[in-house]
């Protein structure tokens, strides 16, 4: 017997609180995305106040973005596990006071004259950090999609993720704004002037402000109920359930499931997370949303470090000629010209299309012309486009299709469809893990980049220096893992597009047991019974 409150939100017309879940939940997005890619232009900064303007060693810059990374991985996993355990409402609380207080933590980290004190406080800081933005990963796409209606539940959650592209382009603003005003403050700065007292201020100041969004959503985070879904299918409250969904969106013919105690729902499988049924089950699922989430995030994160990279190798300007607000400046104006004119298009597209070409499709068409604008770029590098001028331009072109594509493609879709999958009672837990998955691609692409290009020779050994083959190198295996996602996408990745998450979630299920061999019972199969109940 079907639970009317679910049905009735699925065939639900779209309605304000949609766009109201959309904001509060984006928002959580938003603050993730400023906080992770902030810290570029902050080390840019760090480099001049602690460092003098020289490179910082490899070991601590690949430590202080991989940090930041396993603490967003390990809070998937933990607060994933936690949503399904005591409710998406209760933990989306906690992740976003954690991510407001070590906001607040990374720009009073401790020291302002030892850098190694500096150092460790801040990864400290960006480790709990890390924790909290890791969390509201399941807990946003698993709130939005039981709040969406199937029509249009893809483009819900993708609106959710696109926020992350506002983020970006907001945190380059910030950076670039607080920038410009310290420079001014001190009267401008000469070219090669060592970095004032004041700077060791500003990167912090650029930190801290990462918290005020997601402190500006908390009230109305607080208000939102716990989602149907959870209530009727988990906790087995189906009247509650009616009752909270009444309270916040116009909904018919759930009316007497809230004032009438309707029969109980039926009890969920026996089988437990990581039994041998449910990987029967969801193991083919969990396996291609975790691998694709791997892929396309050594890619995603690679991406971002090559193209500060490349633009410096392009730069007619050598690095030792800028002061410390213009070297962050130059680096947060790249990051928002690249979210502006292709990352930011990319999250929209997908909003627009992902209920009308489907999940799987745009996944596919991601990877390929990502691969395809890899090797385009890669095979004639040593020879084309390291050696004349006039086609940077173009190269930054091609480049710019790798982000549009990227998000209009699979790091979008790779966010969207575990929490399609699975089954309720696992739901925010088997997202967590996929995420996990992906933020361990992240820290294999960050880490192995910046040790890979690390400059072996002379006196800046510890410099990182895209040189020309290791380039060309690091294209090509780019464009190798973009194929290996078309092939899990294409072998192994289930279409969820114009189905219920019951639907989805019950398919494997109802597959299992027709193919069961039909024992007779009291004149009946026990496969019939099974399909009966």
């Amino acid at each position: 017997m079907p639970i009317k409150v679910l049905s009735s939100l699925d065939a639900a017309r779209i309605q304000w609180y949609h766009f109201k879940a959309i904001i509060v939940a984006g928002m959580g997005l938003f603050t993730d995305a400023y906080d992770l890619f902030c810290i570029a232009p902050v080390m840019k900064m760090i480099s001049h106040v602690y460092y003098n303007g020289d490179s910082i060693n490899t070991a601590v810059l690949s430590t202080s973005y991989a940090i930041a990374l396993l603490g967003t991985a390990t809070g998937q996993l933990v607060f994933g596990y936690l949503g399904d355990r005591v409710g998406r409402r209760r933990v989306y609380g906690l992740c976003l006071i954690i991510m407001i207080l070590s906001s607040f933590g990374c720009g009073f980290s401790v020291c302002t004259t030892r850098r190694s004190c500096v150092m460790v406080s801040l990864g400290f800081f960006r480790f709990i950090l890390g924790l909290g933005i890791g969390g509201d990963y399941p807990l946003s796409a698993t709130i939005m999609s039981e709040f969406a209606n199937k029509r249009t539940r893809g483009a819900f959650i993708a609106a959710v993720f696109s926020m992350q592209g506002l983020g970006i382009l907001v945190s380059s603003a910030v950076t670039m704004a607080v920038c410009v005003a310290f420079k001014r403050g001190a009267g401008g700065l000469e070219v090669d002037a060592a970095a004032p007292t004041e700077a060791d201020v500003a990167w912090r100041l650029i930190l801290m402000i990462g918290a005020l969004p997601a402190a500006l959503t908390f009230y109305w985070r607080m208000l939102m109920p716990e989602t149907a879904r959870y209530t009727a299918l988990v906790e087995n409250n189906i009247v509650q359930a009616a009752k909270d969904m009444q309270r916040v969106m116009s909904i018919s013919h759930i009316s007497d499931e809230a004032t009438t105690g309707p029969p109980p729902p039926p009890l969920p499988p026996s089988y437990k997370l990581f039994s041998r049924s449910f990987f029967r089950l969801h193991g083919r699922d969990l396996f291609a949303a975790s691998l694709n989430w791997f892929l396309v995030d050594i890619v995603f994160y690679t991406s971002n470090l090559l193209l500060s990279h490349i633009f410096s190798h392009y730069s007619k300007k050598p690095s030792s000629a800028e002061n410390v607000y213009d070297a962050a400046f130059e680096v947060a104006e790249l990051g928002a010209i690249i979210a502006a004119c292709s990352t930011i298009p990319g999250y929209w597209f997908t909003v627009y299309f992902i209920d009308k070409i489907g999940r799987v499709k745009i996944q596919i068409m991601g990877f390929f012309f990502m691969a395809v604008v890899y090797l385009v770029a890669g095979i004639p590098y040593t020879w084309y486009w390291s050696k004349h001028e006039h086609n940077n331009k173009g190269l930054m072109v091609l480049y710019g299709l790798i982000f549009f594509f990227c998000n209009f493609g699979p790091n979008t879709t790779t966010f969207i469809i575990p929490a399609e999958l699975f089954p309720a009672r696992f739901r925010s837990t088997c997202h967590g893990i996929s995420g996990a998955a992906g933020k361990l691609g992240a820290i294999v692409g960050t880490v192995g980049f910046l040790w890979a290009t690390k400059k072996m020779e002379g006196d800046d050994k510890n410099q990182v220096y895209p040189e020309v083959n290791r380039m060309r190198i690091a294209f090509l295996i780019l464009g190798g893992v973009c194929i290996a996602g078309i092939f899990v996408t294409y072998f192994f990745t289930k279409e969820t597009m114009g189905r219920s998450l019951e639907e989805n979630e019950h398919e494997q299920d109802n597959n299992d047991e027709i193919e069961v061999e039909p024992q007779i019972v009291d004149g009946q199969s026990s496969a019939s019974t099974l399909l009966q109940s």
